[in-house]
Formats: structure tokens, C-alpha cells, sequence
């Protein structure tokens, strides 16, 4: 249960301060208030728990926590201040350039109880190549990912790019022609580009409840992703819209969090439902966008599943009749 008092610290890195110096933050930062309000919305719900988060001085400060503005030269002062001032904390970022793994460990160096994901687990999701070599050792079926277009088996012909770093759809790259492919390698390709067989079939995601190895399924939604002229656009996510027929989509997010028992808290898998079946793309162990719609979909409080870590993996969960379906559109990309 909740204690009478936890000081919750909310971190949002895209709007709490992050992104000072990255001219990105403008078009991301819609989609990282998404996320922020909803938390911040569902621990208010709580009874005993108060909510602190941090503020970049360009956005409203009408988020209804306690605020820190950070500014200029200010954020490491300001987000060491707002983890020492709380009891625990809850981090989203995206793991490119190391940013979630660089936070977690900061705040457990520091002390504080950490809502999310441990470090080990976050250092091998950041990186898709790592993901799917622990995900297939673990017999799950992932997309094949080569560092190099040369390769790539010579039979396969339609090719996705991305880093292998990269949050959401961020510079994902579909190629049909080889040869153009091999143009752009040559002339664009990065050190952390990956390369896999485009695999067809719906995009999919899970919303699981993790911990310590084992997984409980929230919702499985579809995903409103877009190819225009070669390149992957995210425009948003349908929560809870696929039902669990049989139970595989519970059995797959059991999977995913054997393979990698660090994942602890909220957590998404992003896959393709293939005609052979779930193939896993890549494992957020952080909130995702269809988090913004999951306590609505699913008739339960998410953030106080996640505070009551182990026992709500085994909690009885509301079956909405008719089950909800909840839409949120997203533009970041």
C-alpha cells in the first residue's frame, strides 16, 4: 500500500527541462505533455501521494504539482534539487545518447526509490540490436537486425533504417530498391544506423505492468503508423483495440520480461502481428504514448498498479464490457 505521505517526483524530459538547447523539444513536446498529465493526473488520484515535476521556462506552467521552472544553465541543479526533496521517482525519457540510463543512475545514486526501470535492463533496450539478440536467445521472434547493409541476406528487398538508439519513429527509413539503399548507406549512414527486413503486417504495441521477471498485461493496442515517400510517421495509438484472443499477447509480454528481468514498472513492446505471428520490434522500458489513454481503457488506475509492485501483478483488474477502446493522436514523429 501507499504510505501516508509519498513525495512523488514526476520527470518528463522533453518538457521538464531536457531539451534547453535541442530545437526538437517544440515538435516533441505535445507528445511528452501527453504522457506527463496523464501520470501526473493518475497519481493525484492517490490518496497520500503529492506530485512534484520540473517545468521548461518556455511551456505553461499549468500542470497541476508542485513546479520547478528550470532555465538556462539551471537543470542539474534544479532536477539534483527535486530528486533529493522526494521519496521516489519517476523517470521519462528516451534512451537515445544514453539520457534514461544516465537519469536512473543518478537517481539510485542519490538514494531514492526509482519507478521505473533498473539500469541494466534500460542499457540493453536502448539498443535494438541488443534487444533482439536477448529476445531470440529467449526464443521470441524478433525483427533481424544487421549493423551493415552488406549484411543483409541478398534475397531481401525491402529494408527499414533507423539508429539503433532511436525513440519511436524517429529517422526510420523504408527502402524497396537495394541499390538505392546502398546510396544511401554509403552517403548517410550513421555508426549507430541499423538495418532489418521490413517484416508486413499491423503495428502493434503491449502495455505491460513489469517486475523482477515477471509481466502483466494492461492492454494491446494498435498503432497509427504511416509510410510516406520512405519515411515512418507515428500519428497516434489505439488503447486497448486488440482484444487477447487466446491469450498470446499475455504469454509474449510474459516472454519479454523473463528475457530481460530488469524491466520494472510500466513498459511497452512495440511489434508486427505477421501472418506468422507477433514479431517483436524493439521494448520501451519507460511510459508510451498509449499510456495517455490506458486508465480510461482499461477502468483502473495504472500509476497505482505500478506502487503496488509485486502484489498488483497478481490483483484482480475490472473487465470493461464493452471493452473501451480509447484513440490518441500523437505528431511527434
Amino acid at each position: 500500500m501507499v504510505a501516508p505521505t509519498m513525495r512523488i517526483f514526476v520527470y518528463e524530459h522533453i518538457t521538464g527541462g531536457g531539451m534547453l538547447d535541442d530545437p526538437r523539444m517544440a515538435v516533441l513536446a505535445t507528445e511528452g505533455d501527453l504522457m506527463l498529465r496523464a501520470l501526473v493526473d493518475d497519481l493525484r488520484a492517490i490518496d497520500g501521494v503529492e506530485v512534484s515535476i520540473l517545468r521548461d521556462f518556455r511551456l505553461n506552467a499549468d500542470v497541476p504539482a508542485e513546479i520547478r521552472i528550470v532555465r538556462p544553465g539551471e537543470f542539474q541543479v534544479v532536477f539534483g534539487q527535486a530528486v533529493d526533496a522526494c521519496d521516489a521517482v519517476w523517470p521519462i525519457a528516451p534512451e537515445t545518447d544514453g539520457i534514461l540510463f544516465r537519469l536512473t543512475q543518478e537517481i539510485l545514486l542519490r538514494g531514492r526509490r526509482l519507478l521505473g526501470t533498473r539500469p541494466d535492463a534500460i542499457a540493453i533496450a536502448a539498443s535494438k540490436k541488443a534487444t533482439a539478440a536477448v529476445l531470440a536467445q529467449a526464443g521470441i521472434a524478433v525483427a533481424c537486425t544487421y549493423t551493415s547493409e552488406s549484411d543483409l541476406p541478398p534475397d531481401v528487398s525491402e529494408v527499414v533504417t533507423k539508429m539503433d538508439d532511436g525513440a519511436g519513429c524517429q529517422e526510420t527509413l523504408l527502402f524497396s530498391n537495394r541499390q538505392e539503399l546502398r546510396v544511401w548507406s554509403k552517403a548517410q549512414a550513421q555508426a549507430k544506423s541499423i538495418f532489418q527486413p521490413y517484416v508486413r503486417g499491423g503495428a502493434r504495441s503491449l502495455s505491460i505492468l513489469c517486475c523482477d521477471g515477471r509481466g502483466r498485461l494492461l492492454a494491446c493496442n494498435r498503432q497509427n503508423v504511416q509510410v510516406h515517400n520512405g519515411v515512418f510517421q507515428f500519428n497516434g495509438v489505439g488503447v486497448n483495440a486488440m482484444p487477447d484472443e487466446g491469450g498470446r499477447y499475455s504469454a509474449l509480454a510474459n516472454d519479454v520480461c523473463r528475457a530481460l528481468p530488469g524491466l520494472w514498472g510500466y513498459c511497452g513492446v512495440d511489434f508486427i502481428e505477421a501472418d506468422a505471428g507477433p514479431t517483436v520490434i524493439e521494448v520501451n522500458p519507460r511510459l508510451t504514448t498509449a499510456y495517455a489513454g490506458l486508465r480510461k481503457a482499461i477502468g483502473i488506475n495504472p500509476a497505482q498498479l505500478v506502487l503496488e509492485l509485486p502484489g498488483a501483478l497478481e490483483a484482480a483488474m475490472p473487465v470493461a464490457r464493452p471493452r473501451r477502446i480509447v484513440e490518441v493522436v500523437a505528431h511527434a514523429g
